[in-house]
């Protein structure tokens, strides 16, 4: 039986490989995902073997370079804190000469957070640093590498744009249950059968082990760069795919023997990331599926940072390398119950999905009218909940690096967030964004209807997280169940965790502001009708001045004046003011 199966899985491989090449003779640019895919699965596969076959041989060859950085790390670590911290200064020097001084309030903003949590910190005096600066050199790296450099930037607009195909599947079981026109009622029959359906392809990903090789990878690369716990680490890698309640019964078994500040790093990597089932929901409503990817990416160190320095470790954990941690499995016997069972289990987050929204909207539209009518009392019946958070979170929001004219609007989103849910923060970042999409006036009635790109950008990075009260209580019920005996540590640690999640996507925003690339937010035909039109837009902006070149620029190109098209004659006069421009295009 042995042997047949080998055989069979030659054959399967032979196969798998004949089709690749043959894939990548036909036309290698269309096949060159899959090449890829194809040298990763190689690397990994043959990494598994050594590791297995020859790990005490490796580890031998690899131990006098260990014990000689364990001799020599009390100031080798002080050597690579300076050297980061130098690096990141001079960066910042050269990208703030080149782009602006943009990021430099980003980065203003990241050293705020960094002060606040080590100000609040249970034992400020026992912080070990190596975890809060590995990290927060973790978030830069993968910020760099994603957001800066156009292989990075190429490969996850890829696979957001992959996601996004595969998430449309859906719309045909949603079609077929319910209609030709499911879409007339968007969120019940066109976002939630999304949640569904990621369900059902985590269950079946779990059933055949991929979930937990490829959490067990990134928590080792955590785990050996940022000197946490395995525990800690794998808890953080599974909150990149999973949800909060669900990646701590990775390590289920082991619950009840961590530490409080290991049981504080667990709770704060769940409040710092979203579930990969609703991660596809935001997605669907227009948020960047580039961006959310991102975000759920930079926050699995950025958790581990703000935790460590919110609760620092003052205990000897029991749980180590050594221990010989293993993940726990699914329950399903075949890949067709793994199928059921998570369609089963999405019925329970669906349902609680809907019911939230209700209440919580419901609930948001009786505060609205009860503030108004407070508010009318004093001639001011604009109040509402809304107004409120954003004058609380305004400060916080224009330290990540949002526009100042933006960072109200912002701070309204992670008010919302955080007392009611990310759903209906990112339902309105939507809003937001289709409303710059279409163009139009930026201001209606001196209200806002949309923000430049750059802040966009930011707030989806600040609001990808679960922080929120209504997630408390799911942490705890979740956690006490898994370990009984943790019942008071979880309940009196909760709150804590909470706000260190929200610092984590703070944190992992402001690093998006400082590699954010800025660009014309808005086609220069509606920036430029904005302003001349408006009193309330700014006429003096970068971006105003950068419209009115290229108008010119197109003129002279073309040795005619074409006033008509998509710019005014209002936009060309004002340009003509702006610019000085002495040409025929003024005359």
């Amino acid at each position: 039986k042995t042997n047949m199966t080998d055989m069979y899985l030659l054959v399967s491989v032979t196969a798998y490989l004949a089709a690749v090449t043959a894939a990548c003779s036909l036309n290698f640019q269309r096949a060159l995902p899959l090449f890829i895919i194809t040298l990763l699965a190689i690397f990994f596969i043959c990494w598994d073997f050594l590791i297995a076959k020859y790990e005490d041989k490796i580890a031998a060859l690899f131990s006098p370079g260990e014990r000689y950085l364990e001799e020599q790390w009390f100031w080798l670590k002080w050597v690579l804190s300076a050297a980061l911290i130098i690096t990141i200064i001079c960066w910042l020097i050269f990208d703030t000469a080149k782009r602006g001084s943009r990021q430099l309030i980003s980065f203003g903003g990241l050293v705020m957070y960094i002060l606040l949590m080590f100000t609040f910190s249970k034992y400020p005096a026992r912080v070990a640093w190596r975890p809060v600066f590995s990290g927060i050199a973790m978030q830069f790296i993968l910020g760099v590498l994603i957001l800066r450099t156009s292989v990075g930037f190429d490969v996850f607009n890829w696979l957001g744009i992959q996601i996004q195909t595969f998430l449309e599947c859906s719309d045909t079981g949603a079609k077929f249950v319910f209609g030709e026109k499911y879409t007339d009622h968007f969120f019940a029959f066109k976002v939630l059968p999304i949640v569904v359906f990621f369900s059902t392809v985590m269950s079946m990903l779990y059933h055949v082990g991929f979930m937990q090789w490829l959490i067990g990878k990134v928590g080792w690369i955590m785990q050996i760069f940022m000197g946490t716990t395995p525990i800690e680490s794998l808890v953080a890698a599974g909150n990149i795919f999973v949800g909060q309640t669900e990646s701590p019964l990775l390590v289920q078994p082991y619950l009840p023997y961590i530490t409080k500040s290991e049981l504080h790093a667990v709770m704060t990597a769940g409040f710092s990331t979203i579930a990969g089932s609703v991660l596809g929901a935001y997605i669907s409503f227009g948020v960047s599926a580039s961006h959310l990817l991102t975000a759920s990416v930079m926050s699995a160190p950025a958790s581990l940072a703000t935790s460590k320095l919110f609760w620092p470790e003052t205990e000897k954990p029991t749980i180590t390398v050594r221990s010989g941690l293993k993940m726990a499995k699914g329950q399903s016997k075949n890949l067709l119950e793994a199928a059921s069972q998570g369609a089963s289990t999405s019925i329970r987050l669906v349902a609680n999905i809907a019911v939230n929204l209700i209440a919580f909207l419901a609930l948001l539209a009786f505060v609205d009218s009860a503030l108004s009518w407070v508010g009318s009392l004093f001639d001011y019946p604009q109040l509402n909940f809304e107004n409120i958070c954003a004058y609380v979170f305004m400060p916080f929001s224009f330290m990540m690096g949002v526009d100042w004219e933006d960072s109200f609007t912002v701070g309204g989103l992670l008010g919302y967030k955080t007392f009611f849910n990310e759903f209906v923060a990112y339902e309105r970042l939507a809003k937001l964004i289709h409303n710059r999409e279409k163009g139009g006036s930026m201001y209606i009635n001196g209200v806002k209807q949309y923000m430049t790109v750059r802040s966009e950008v930011i707030a989806t990075y600040a609001l990808c997280g679960f922080a929120n009260f209504g997630s408390l209580g799911l942490v705890i019920g979740g956690l006490t169940s898994s370990a009984p005996s943790k019942k008071k540590e979880i309940a009196g640690g909760v709150f804590r965790a909470m706000i260190a999640g929200t610092v984590a996507c703070f944190m992992t925003a402001c690093v998006a502001g400082m590699l954010t690339a800025s660009g014309l937010e808005v086609p220069c035909h509606i920036l430029l009708g904005n302003a001349f039109n408006s009193t309330d837009f700014p006429a003096n902006s970068t971006e105003l001045v950068e419209c009115c070149r290229q108008l010119f620029i197109s003129a002279n190109h073309s040795q005619e004046v074409f006033s008509g098209g998509n710019y005014s004659p209002s936009s060309w006069k004002g340009c003509c003011q702006i610019l000085d421009q002495p040409g025929f295009n003024c005359s």
